[in-house]
């Protein structure tokens, strides 16, 4: 009896064939996935090259770093064949930076300002983001746009107006005014607005019927759904409020409110000849950003996943 038509069929010793292919769109197909899958000794070799490349370009500064602080003082970085390891590993670098400058100081105003951050961060754009997702108001969509509008202003353009807004506001040289700019930050918002965006109407509406007001749905059905998303604004905000150095200093003047960024420039004129105790100050910096990536690093790589899903 003959197959009917349509249906796809096997025989012994043969490939099976495609409905309405003839068998020759199914072997092409799996021709051209072998092909794709297959790579040959030449491209493995340019591919384990250029990772090992990009591998240098981007982790092989902070090992150099790394590896001059901890060389000792009889040690030359400057030899004609660089030397990667120190020959007497030694910490004594990162001591002459504590009793150099305030250094545990300037780290704690930092750590005041980027908690400032991203405290402002969370709460700022968790609230505009709902809003501007969930919420049905006159005027949303303008708003949206006047946020949008923002993000493609440099901050060098606005520095001198926030610098004059700051000072009016009574808040020169002080960590608030340092914080202040960045409290909330028109990505994130867009990022949240997204995040929450992404969240079923169905839930919406059923606790809607609930009875649930605007809170209650944001508290338990918008937060539970974004907090892979929270995390991602929570790492990026800390390592921008961090690492900032221009904004800090214009508005700071006193040396005792300087932020770690700030504070370090006194190690590159008190020890211009020693390269070591820089590279010490800048680890130290270093340290509270590994910290926190270690802590938030699955939830960062959550957030990172589902807005890749559902973008």
């Amino acid at each position: 009896m003959s197959a009917p038509t349509g249906v796809a069929t096997v025989t012994q010793g043969a490939e099976p064939t495609e409905p309405g292919t003839g068998g020759g769109g199914g072997r092409a197909s799996r021709r051209r996935s072998y092909s794709f899958s297959r790579m040959s000794g030449k491209e493995m070799a340019i591919r384990y090259v250029l990772l090992v490349v990009v591998l240098l370009i981007t982790i092989g500064p902070f090992l150099w770093q790394l590896s001059t602080s901890l060389k000792s003082p009889t040690e030359d970085v400057y030899t004609a064949t660089p030397r990667f390891l120190p020959e007497s590993p030694t910490l004594t670098n990162y001591s002459a930076v504590a009793e150099t400058i305030p250094v545990w100081n300037y780290a704690l105003n930092s750590i005041i300002v980027a908690v400032l951050v991203v405290g402002g961060n969370v709460i700022g754009a968790t609230c505009a983001g709902y809003a501007l997702a969930r919420l049905e108001w006159k005027g949303r969509k303008l708003v949206f746009g006047l946020l949008l509008a923002t993000l493609i202003l440099p901050g060098e353009a606005t520095i001198i107006a926030q610098y004059v807004t700051v000072r009016s506001m009574g808040l020169a040289d002080t960590l608030l005014g340092v914080a202040l700019p960045g409290m909330i930050g028109m990505l994130n918002v867009l990022l949240m607005r997204v995040a929450f965006a992404a969240i079923p109407e169905e839930l919406e509406m059923s606790a809607k019927i609930d009875g649930a007001n605007a809170w209650q749905r944001l508290r338990y059905i918008g937060l539970p759904s974004v907090r892979g998303m929270l995390s991602v604004i929570c790492i990026f905000a800390f390592i921008g409020a961090w690492d900032d150095f221009l904004w800090p200093l214009i508005v700071l003047t006193d040396p005792q409110n300087y932020t770690l960024t700030v504070g370090l420039q006194y190690l590159s004129g008190a020890f211009t000849l020693n390269p070591r105790v820089i590279a010490a100050g800048t680890m130290i910096a270093f340290i509270p950003i590994a910290v926190l990536f270690a802590v938030l690093q699955r939830f960062f790589f959550k957030g990172v996943e589902e807005g890749a899903v559902k973008g």
